[in-house]
């Protein structure tokens, strides 16, 4: 198989839910764009040899996550807060991933891994290079922010 039928593969079988995650933890569609082309480019030219499609799968959400982060990085270098990228909660209602876009970055992403995309807990703690137990707690704390937010809606 060729590098262009390879890119072309993983691209139709892993892009839609990397950018939704990429989304997600930028609140930005043309930075999520950014970030994953950026992650593809790095499976083009720098990702080890698989031996299941899921550890290609984690590998790139591991790369993505990590893409996403220095995104964030770049932001406060600039004094840009945050706040002004990302939806803000508001009195009316809003959707679930638009509330969860709106939580701070480590919950963001250890909700939208564990609950959007199924992984479980431990490999939720690996693709983010945390412990489990700080995955358990990012999750409990991104539930009870969502919780209090759903509540003050109703």
């Amino acid at each position: 198989m060729t590098a262009e039928e390879t890119f072309e593969k993983t691209y139709a079988a892993y892009g839609p839910a990397l950018y939704r995650f990429c989304l997600v933890q930028l609140g930005s569609p043309a930075d999520a764009e950014d970030a994953l082309q950026e992650v593809f480019c790095k499976r083009l030219y720098r990702a080890p040899d698989f031996v299941t499609p899921e550890q290609e799968r984690q590998w790139l959400f591991q790369v993505a996550a990590n893409q996403c982060r220095d995104e964030h990085r770049r932001r406060r270098r600039r004094d840009l807060p945050l706040d002004e990228t990302l939806p803000a909660p508001a009195a009316e209602y809003l959707g679930l991933w638009e509330q969860v876009a709106a939580l701070p970055e480590k919950h963001r992403a250890a909700i939208h891994l564990h609950y959007g995309e199924g992984y479980s807990v431990e490999e939720t703690a690996k693709i983010l290079g945390a412990t489990v137990s700080a995955v358990k707690m990012r999750l409990k704390r991104g539930r009870e922010a969502l919780r209090r937010e759903w509540e003050d809606t109703l």
